[in-house]
């Protein structure tokens, strides 16, 4: 899929590599790598080349959410900043983001699972450039601003310079995204996000909305609105008519119903897969009466829910950064792969070309982590990274060097089953025992992370796995009763 991987540990040298690998003609250009829950798919279904890849994600101090207070001439000055490579997990359980940039926040609680929003980051989620990528419609209505970075200097882009089309943007090729800002929600404004997909979880939007309302001395009178909306058009569409209507009036369901009416007219919703145009507009005019309403009602805090699991068992979900020179990795290359697997310090050479789901099967002969999709839908190669619950076929083998790594076979100890394992059996939560091994390593860590979860958080927790026997009653009481006994 790649010939070389390059994990640098500094912007400037990552920069450099852009540079040296993406100026002048290259059929295959370097592609930056962060959580790769597009680009993997992408690579492994032929749909995207590169021969070159640069992982960004042991750079230090790019995984921050930070506030600032410089005078910029918007709300005061006081602006949001989201490094790139802040993941969805990490969003969601920012205290800033919740309180300043509770769009944002929501948004990220409804993308993918808890194992993809471990790896998956805000700034791949917007590079993407799909208009259904929930972030984006988030941000957009955030008024938010990208700055890209390369050897040639920096640039600052509005949302609306930044995108052109579907998985089009302004973003060159030796350039990478170094800051997502945004002006934090004043007293004053209050924002939500909704979403409806075909499923509950780990699903592509249907539609999605996002709305930032600012309020006057009256409570109920808006004085600025923005509504942005996603999954209807070749990028995110602001409904400038209901924008303007709701200015100066009072917030009651007739003018809220009207709002949403005027919303809907400002696009000729598409036509694809997921669903056709005519229902796009009436679900869109749904989820901005409702969204209003809780804006109005102050309820719209109520979609986000307490404490979200997030497979991080006892890690506070930042990954370990790396010091000194940059680590080269040649796909067929003698460049050996050292790190932790199970306790055990390995040795694997030859692997720098595969998925980290490869090496554990062919190379390390650990087949307990199973290939379901091969695509991150299924949850069955669920492996901890660091402490952190992700998807082995979603994770280069390179980035495993210097991590530490477990597997199925690493939860017993000393020829004893770890208890999610013998709940497993006692329940009778094993069916065809496919998807086990994955359901086992996310609720082992949920557990470690929340030792009594509530069905409501276990549910939440095993998102990211699927059971082709529908066992998931078993299952789930498998995990309350770990938690009982413990």
């Amino acid at each position: 899929m790649w010939q070389t991987y390059y994990t640098p540990t500094s912007i400037e040298k990552t920069l450099e590599l852009l540079g040296q690998h993406n100026t002048g003609n290259h059929d295959m250009p370097a592609r930056i790598i962060a959580g790769g829950t597009d680009l993997l798919v992408e690579l492994q279904r032929g749909e995207r080349q590169a021969h070159v890849l640069i992982d960004v994600t042991r750079i230090g101090g790019l995984d921050q959410i930070t506030f600032s207070d410089d005078d910029d001439g918007k709300a005061n000055g006081e602006m949001i900043h989201v490094g790139p490579m802040v993941t969805h997990n990490q969003a969601l359980s920012s205290e800033l983001l919740i309180e300043r940039g509770y769009p944002l926040a929501l948004a990220c609680w409804r993308v993918g699972t808890p194992q993809l929003r471990n790896r998956g980051t805000i700034a791949g989620n917007l590079i993407t450039a799909s208009p259904a990528n929930d972030t984006i419609t988030a941000l957009w209505a955030l008024d938010a601003r990208l700055t890209l970075q390369s050897t040639r200097g920096a640039r600052t882009l509005s949302f609306s310079e930044f995108y052109h089309g579907v998985r089009r943007t302004a973003l060159a090729p030796d350039e990478m995204v170094t800051d997502i800002a945004f002006p934090a929600l004043r007293a004053n404004q209050r924002g939500s996000f909704a979403k409806l997909a075909l499923r509950r979880a780990h699903a592509i939007a249907v539609v999605n909305v996002a709305v930032l309302l600012t309020f006057g001395k009256d409570e109920r009178m808006v004085t600025e609105a923005r509504i942005t909306m996603g999954s209807v058009a070749p990028t995110i569409v602001r409904a400038t008519e209901a924008e303007a209507f709701l200015l100066g009036t009072p917030l009651d369901d007739e003018q809220i119903d009207r709002a949403a009416g005027l919303a809907i007219q400002s696009t000729a919703c598409i036509d694809d897969v997921r669903s056709g145009g005519d229902y796009r507009r009436q679900a869109l005019r749904v989820l901005i009466r409702r969204t209003l309403t809780a804006l109005r009602d102050g309820t719209e805090r109520e979609q986000f829910p307490p404490a979200p699991p997030k497979l991080w068992s006892t890690s506070n979900g930042h990954y370990p950064r790396v010091a000194g020179k940059t680590i080269r990795h040649q796909a067929e290359g003698p460049e050996p792969i050292e790190c932790t697997v199970n306790g055990e310090n390995v040795v694997v050479q030859g692997a720098g070309g595969k998925t980290l789901l490869a090496m554990l099967r062919e190379d390390l002969a650990l087949t307990g982590t199973k290939e379901g999709c091969g695509e991150g839908e299924c949850g069955a190669c669920t492996v901890w990274m660091d402490g952190i619950a992700v998807l082995a076929c979603l994770i280069p083998a390179p980035r495993a060097h210097g991590a530490q790594i477990v597997t199925v076979e690493g939860l017993a100890y000393d020829d004893v089953l770890h208890p999610v394992q013998q709940a497993f059996i006692d329940e009778g939560a094993i069916q065809c025992g496919f998807c086990t091994p994955g359901f086992v390593m996310a609720g082992a860590n949920m557990l470690e992370e929340i030792p009594d979860p509530t069905r409501e958080q276990i549910v939440a927790g095993l998102t990211g796995n699927l059971c082709r026997c529908t066992g998931y009653y078993k299952i789930v009481r498998a995990i309350e009763r770990t938690a009982q006994e413990d």
